[in-house]
């Protein structure tokens, strides 16, 4: 498949994986659609686009309520007429124990990251059907595969995207729309920082995986492959934890042995 030519809505376009993909579809000619709750972040990566010789178009939404982003963006959406694909990578994480966390945060987490996806699918699904053609990116995690401990908002919300996903996938799979699931590992980004403690704040402090995984430009460049090759779902990681998903099919006891002592 070809990304040329492509009205593509980007979430959590502002930083990391989505600013990479916006900048790497913007080599293609595209018109992208640039979506996060930073506007001034998110003209900058207009800008890049531009000079990269796409059209970027900045459409600040809020995923922390659901309800209202899919309004704002059906209501935005209906001016544009189309969109060929859509990815959300807007995300939250979350970083305390079961005992520790409030439902305040579980809630917090679910919107964005699962919520989130769903009003962007409710979006942009009757311009696909209509069309009969159209790509639908959902970015999860190895966390949405492998549980670990201090992670359980986070890694439900991207087990239910990956759940999601899969039953979108069934049902729109005769309907020329592509589904792709995308579970990264560790990739440098500031989704630590922003983790939420216990009580619901920012953490401010990222973690030793994180600013040893890969860069958000190399994660990008596999999605897009990902992408081309039409995959259903693709892992982006390196090292043990790009093994984790299949360990866990094939040997889910020694799995949770390695894992019970360790953070993910």
């Amino acid at each position: 498949m070809e990304v040329t030519g492509k009205t593509i809505w980007i979430t959590g376009a502002s930083s990391g994986i989505g600013r990479e993909l916006a900048l790497k579809f913007a080599t293609h000619q595209n018109q992208i659609i640039l979506s996060a709750r930073n506007v001034e972040a998110l003209r900058e990566v207009a800008d890049a686009v531009k000079i990269a010789g796409s059209e970027a178009i900045v459409f600040p939404v809020d995923f922390s309520d659901a309800d209202r982003a899919q309004e704002t963006a059906s209501d935005h959406m209906a001016k544009l007429g189309r969109v060929d694909m859509a990815i959300h990578a807007a995300g939250i994480s979350q970083k305390a124990t079961v005992q520790e966390n409030s439902l305040r945060v579980y809630r917090s987490v679910m919107e964005i990251n699962y919520f989130g996806l769903i009003s962007v699918v409710k979006t942009v699904l009757p311009y696909m059907l209509e069309a009969g053609n159209g790509s639908i990116v959902a970015i999860s995690s190895v966390a949405g595969k492998v549980g670990s401990r201090n992670r359980s908002g986070y890694s439900g919300s991207k087990f239910a995207v990956c759940g999601f996903m899969d039953c979108l996938r069934a049902e729109v799979a005769n309907q020329g729309i592509h589904c792709l699931t995308v579970c990264p590992g560790y990739v440098k980004t500031n989704i630590a920082r922003n983790a939420l403690d216990s009580a619901g704040s920012p953490r401010g402090t990222s973690t030793p995986q994180i600013e040893g995984g890969m860069s958000p430009a190399q994660c990008a460049e596999r999605i897009y492959h990902a992408l081309r090759k039409q995959k259903d779902e693709v892992v982006v990681s390196s090292g043990v934890n790009s093994w984790a998903p299949l360990l866990n099919r094939l040997f889910p006891s020694l799995l949770r042995k390695v894992v019970a002592g360790r953070d993910m």
